[in-house]
């Protein structure tokens, strides 16, 4: 059988663009043996370039899959359009006596119009995928990043992502005292914020009565800090880069880079705040080093 018979648009446009993203891959892989890996300047400009190439691919791809769903409209329309009459010779219109139709081509006809649909829904949400905020927020960090020589490494969403992205970056120091867990980042920050409340009290308001927290307001929340898997936020930066004696630097897609704790002369802990990588919105994510991209297999 000839390769791409009964194959339909959606499926063909997915093996190509896994192909393309194959070739991609063996590109970058050729860029990156060329250049010698101590020419660091080099370097800097090949990872500036990929990231370039990459982006360029997912918004021809993005293009591509929406003037896919908007033919496939268009053909609907036709074909709705071209059956609902039809004339014989003379101008005069005639009863088309249907073709009886057995129970068994039903069932068959019941399931490919199933899984045409089924197609329809993939290709829709791949559109909607790519063209999402989600998709869009993840390909301006990956390009910031790649000019740091770094990538996003995904950190759980489970209201802790602030304490477990800054966890997973002092465990990446391998700077013995600095592994500190999760519990503990919670309890020395809340412990931090009681012993300092004239530092933190003042940004802390009711949401009804718009009054600034009563002590013990303030208590409750420094408990929520250290026993719940409340949402960390600037407060709770502040408090750590002064518990760690460590600055912090976050990376967002769309905004500055913003920086806390400058007093400290040290390498900063880098963490990512995305707007948009879940359901519920807002998480934290930490970075490791750029790895090497792994090849893309057809499925």
């Amino acid at each position: 059988m000839e390769e791409g018979i009964g194959e339909t648009p959606e499926e063909l446009l997915a093996k190509q663009h896994r192909k393309e993203k194959k070739d991609l891959q063996a590109k970058i892989q050729s860029m990156k043996n060329a250049v010698p890996k101590n020419d660091k300047k080099r370097r800097k400009q090949m990872t500036e370039e990929i990231a370039k190439l990459e982006a360029e691919l997912s918004q021809k791809h993005e293009e591509e899959l929406r003037q896919l769903k908007s033919t496939a409209s268009t053909q609907v329309d036709q074909l709705i359009n071209g059956v609902e009459t039809l004339k014989v010779e003379g101008g005069e219109q005639e009863e088309v006596k249907q073709p009886r139709v057995t129970k068994a081509q039903k069932r068959r006809d019941k399931k490919a119009t199933q899984e045409k649909e089924r197609e329809s829904r993939i290709a829709e949400a791949e559109v909607q995928n790519l063209l999402g905020v989600r998709h869009q927020e993840g390909l301006k960090l990956a390009q910031k990043l790649a000019q740091q020589q770094l990538q996003i490494k995904e950190i759980p969403s489970d209201g802790h992502c602030m304490y477990r992205a800054i966890e997973d970056q002092l465990a990446q120091r391998s700077v013995p005292g600095l592994t500190i867990s999760v519990k503990e980042l919670r309890s020395r920050t809340a412990e931090h914020m009681r012993s300092h409340a004239d530092d933190f009290l003042p940004f802390l308001t009711n949401t009804n009565t718009g009054d600034m927290y009563t002590t013990d307001e303030f208590e409750k929340y420094c408990s929520d800090v250290e026993h719940t898997s409340a949402w960390g936020g600037q407060l709770e930066l502040r408090a750590l880069t002064q518990v760690l004696h460590l600055p912090v630097e976050v990376i967002q897609s769309d905004s500055p880079t913003i920086k806390i704790g400058e007093e400290y002369d040290k390498d900063p802990i880098i963490l990512i705040y995305m707007r948009h990588a879940y359901g519920l919105g807002e998480h934290y994510n930490s970075v490791e080093w750029l790895k090497e991209p792994a090849n893309i297999e057809d499925s």
